[in-house]
């Protein structure tokens, strides 16, 4: 998959999954459930101790049974951490930090690069470094005012918002008429009860919901 096409599917619909678990039969229950909901750019992040070998399963289901989906890996710091992971199929790569060195290889490996950032400068810096699109994190420290302001003197930036936004028409609407172009979402989406229960149905349904919130915000905007 190109990179713009990528950024524009995760602008598309709004919304950027991202999780992490050590039982891979969750991974891959969470992972089916927001294809089936209308995701098509996914982030398993790098948290536990499973991470790697668990992508890898998903990468290969994702192959047989999604080859549409975008499946990226997230918390990724250094540039050997990602080149583990492309290795293995991560079709962009998302970070907490602004890493050039990171955003130098994805651009060598031709993927996307969504660095985390929370000030002006950063944001600068990372577009000039080559992000397709850039991360805000954590978007509850700096604020929706902060996205509203930026889309000043930076109003063709493409971003994605994570932390601190809710899959609730308020919180979208806030985000959204700030000027994010997408925002990711974790245990949001897929609730502790859910997860326990292992309710994939539930998660489908409160994916598919803030996609049509997203889509009916745009439509008022």
């Amino acid at each position: 998959m190109r990179k713009q096409s990528i950024v524009d599917q995760a602008i598309e619909t709004g919304i950027v999954p991202l999780f992490t678990h050590n039982d891979l039969a969750l991974c891959l229950g969470v992972l089916r459930a927001s294809y089936e909901a209308g995701i098509r750019v996914f982030e398993f992040t790098n948290r536990t101790e499973k991470s790697f070998e668990n992508f890898k399963e998903m990468v290969k289901v994702k192959s047989k049974e999604m080859p549409d989906l975008a499946l990226g890996i997230g918390t990724i710091y250094d540039v050997e951490m990602a080149q583990k992971y492309i290795d293995i199929g991560a079709e962009f790569i998302v970070a907490p930090v602004f890493n050039p060195a990171v955003g130098a290889l994805c651009k060598e490996q031709n993927i996307p690069w969504m660095p985390g950032v929370m000030t002006v400068t950063e944001v600068y810096n990372a577009r000039q470094a080559g992000a397709e699109m850039i991360k805000i994190f954590p978007g509850d420290a700096v604020g929706s005012k902060f996205v509203k302001s930026l889309r000043g003197p930076m109003a063709d930036v493409k971003l994605m918002v994570t932390g601190g936004v809710s899959p609730t028409k308020e919180s979208l609407s806030e985000w959204f008429g700030a000027g994010a172009n997408c925002v990711g979402l974790g245990s949001q989406l897929a609730p502790k009860q859910a997860i326990a229960a292992k309710d994939f149905n539930k998660i489908r349904e409160i994916i598919q919901e803030a996609i049509a919130m997203i889509a009916q915000i745009r439509t008022q905007a």
